[in-house]
């Protein structure tokens, strides 16, 4: 069921208070993390609703929702980004849609982006996805093969590497919530000692966004929290 429009701005309103008071209580700018409302099956009314809000970034996890979603809200002046899986024969709608893709883990992947990328439009602000929890089902690459697809990345000029994303293992402990949020950090920082200019660290959902913000989130994915539930 589709939130009302004040449910709708009050949700958005508290998760913005939790960043707050997240950022505040580890020495952080809230300014520096950026609120992504993950609105992968949610219609585009709904998001139309959270764009009143104030709302102006927004994750999808399907290409065909995000070459929809873009075009019938091309009257606003969104940030549309790619958090799901990449298929290789989506690639294309991806490349022309998106203005950012969190879940590059493939240089056969990365290598269609860049060519698939149209001229007319920036390169394409992409970061690495990390299995920093080492899942056999989750996707991403292992922390020791970051470097070499960063290495691939770097040499494609229609791609921007702007940093790494995770999705670890759910916990409740927020301890160990922050010791795998820690490490996706310090491969960052590994990279930027390498030489690479990498301002972005993509991690953090609606169960775990203070523990992100504590380890350097600077985009936290938050569907739940704003829109509810899922029905079906």
């Amino acid at each position: 069921m589709m939130a009302s429009a004040n449910t709708l701005c009050a949700r958005i309103d508290a998760v913005r208070a939790t960043i707050d008071r997240a950022a505040k209580q580890y020495g952080r700018r809230s300014e520096d993390v950026t609120l992504l409302a993950v609105s992968k099956t949610r219609t585009a009314d709904e998001i139309r609703q959270a764009v009143a809000c104030g709302q102006r970034a927004f994750g999808e996890n399907y290409a065909s929702e995000l070459q929809e979603k873009s075009a019938v809200l091309a009257d606003k002046a969104l940030s549309w980004h790619f958090i799901g899986p990449v298929q290789s024969n989506k690639t294309r709608l991806i490349a022309e849609r998106a203005d950012w893709l969190h879940s590059l883990d493939r240089e056969r992947i990365a290598r269609r982006l860049n060519d698939q990328r149209p001229e007319q439009r920036p390169a394409l602000n992409v970061c690495i996805q990390v299995n920093i929890s080492d899942e056999p089902s989750k996707s991403g690459v292992a922390p020791e093969e970051i470097l070499g697809l960063a290495e691939q990345i770097r040499a494609l000029p229609r791609l921007r590497l702007r940093g790494l994303m995770a999705i670890p293992a759910p916990t409740d402990d927020p301890a160990q919530q922050r010791q795998a949020f820690a490490q996706l950090r310090a491969c960052l920082e590994d990279l930027q000692t390498r030489g690479y200019e990498l301002d972005t660290l993509s991690m953090g959902m609606s169960d775990d966004l203070e523990a992100a913000i504590a380890e350097g989130a600077t985009i936290v994915r938050v569907g739940t929290a704003i829109f509810g539930s899922r029905s079906g």
